[in-house]
């Protein structure tokens, strides 16, 4: 059931959208029949994303896809967050949207039957009561989503279980503890997943999952792809392949990421996001015994270290990513509107600072301007994993996208 739907309000959506596909398109779609919705505020990630990979295409494209798709307002979530795991991830976008000051809403995807369900689930994986089973089952060598997994099935049972364990669902359970960390009175709305699974390569009816659709683009299918996003979307890569800027695929930098881990001291790898109980002297030492990013990926890999978890350490490590960066976001930056996203923008009370420029990053505090100046030298890294190698300073000569 959904919680005290009223109309004429904003929903946000906390997304990647790499690339933006027909499941997109019906996760917003549903989100304006269920919520009532006017106005959709998209967070999407920038140009690396969650997996600890580079997005397919840039955010630029894809905020164009976000906006034809029914996006009103698209956002940044800036780096450190779009490439942590699922607890940061969340919070930092639900950090956004709370300090925009005009959402009643966050949307997501579900697997599960009711938002009542995932929310039972969110108190029990913030119950002190399960420290003891968590702690014990992270003792025995598990990575902590199976460690929380298996307190919560000792504590709580199976069904409480089988709701953390579930890719949407993980996310969302994420996205309600950060709106109560916060006191947000934001107003959790789950849409049930249609289609192929998360991350999965099935596929249902006209639906594909982005990472099908990704291994489609990067396998030259683009016609095969285009059957599972929409004539916008399509338009948008075909342009971005044309143009060399599409597909980008990190190995086209692993030399360069290669180069830049045999640098680092172990203090260095130290400062990591994620790195824990000397996590740091394990890709030390793999650094030193491995000559592709595959077999470093594989070598760190544990039963403990799940292979994302390390692919966004070693990423981080080449983009300049540490663990103080992602303490909360400095900023809201804006990547694209429509004419209601910019009468929404005008009548948002926001909470930090809003900028959709260089010229505006200019005016930010110091720590602000160096989280804006760590998505640049990012972005200028991604210029070099896409077909044909993209100039530097793009982010800063970027305009924003106004339908």
């Amino acid at each position: 059931m959904i919680n005290s739907i009223k109309n004429g309000t904003t929903a946000a959506i906390i997304a990647e959208y790499n690339p933006f596909h027909n499941g997109h398109k019906l996760h917003i779609e549903r989100t304006k029949e269920l919520c009532g919705a006017e106005n959709i505020v998209v967070i999407m990630s920038g140009n690396f994303v969650q997996r600890g990979d580079c997005a397919i295409t840039d955010k630029f494209s894809r905020t164009r896809m976000a906006i034809e798709g029914g996006a009103d307002l698209v956002l940044e979530l800036p780096l450190p967050f779009a490439m942590s795991g699922a607890e940061k991830f969340a919070d930092g976008g639900v950090r956004i949207a709370e300090a925009l000051g005009c959402v009643d809403y966050i949307s997501f995807g579900m697997e599960c039957g009711s938002v009542e369900e995932l929310k039972a689930a969110a108190d029990a994986a913030d119950n002190k009561s399960l420290k003891p089973e968590l702690d014990r089952f992270l003792g025995d060598g598990m990575s902590f989503a199976a460690a929380r997994t298996e307190a919560v099935r000792t504590v709580y049972g199976d069904d409480v279980a089988g709701i953390i364990c579930m890719p949407n669902n993980i996310l969302a359970v994420e996205y309600i503890r950060a709106l109560g960390r916060l006191n947000s009175g934001i107003i959790p709305v789950g849409i049930p997943r249609e289609g192929a699974a998360h991350d999965s390569e099935d596929i249902s009816g006209d639906i594909a999952s982005a990472t099908a659709v990704r291994q489609m683009i990067t396998g030259g299918q683009l016609v095969e792809a285009g059957r599972y996003i929409p004539d916008y979307s399509f338009r948008e890569l075909k342009e971005d392949i044309k143009g060399g800027k599409a597909p980008a695929e990190i190995n086209r930098c692993e030399r360069a990421i290669l180069s830049r881990l045999r640098s680092m001291t172990r203090e260095q790898l130290a400062r990591l996001p994620d790195i824990s109980e000397g996590l740091e002297n394990r890709i030390y030492d793999c650094i030193r015994k491995t000559c592709s990013l595959g077999e470093l990926y594989d070598s760190v890999k544990s039963k403990r270290y799940s292979h994302a978890r390390i692919r966004r350490i070693i990423l981080s490590a080449f983009l300049g990513i540490r663990r103080e960066h992602a303490d909360a976001p400095e900023y809201i930056r804006i990547l694209g509107m429509n004419d209601r996203g910019k009468k929404l923008l005008s009548q948002a009370k926001s909470k930090l600072p809003v900028i959709s420029s260089y010229k505006h990053a200019l005016s930010l505090n110091q720590a602000g301007l160096n989280h804006y100046l760590l998505e640049c030298h990012a972005d200028d890294m991604w210029g070099i994993m896409t077909p044909e190698i993209q100039p530097c300073g793009a982010d800063m000569v970027s305009k924003l996208i106004i339908y």
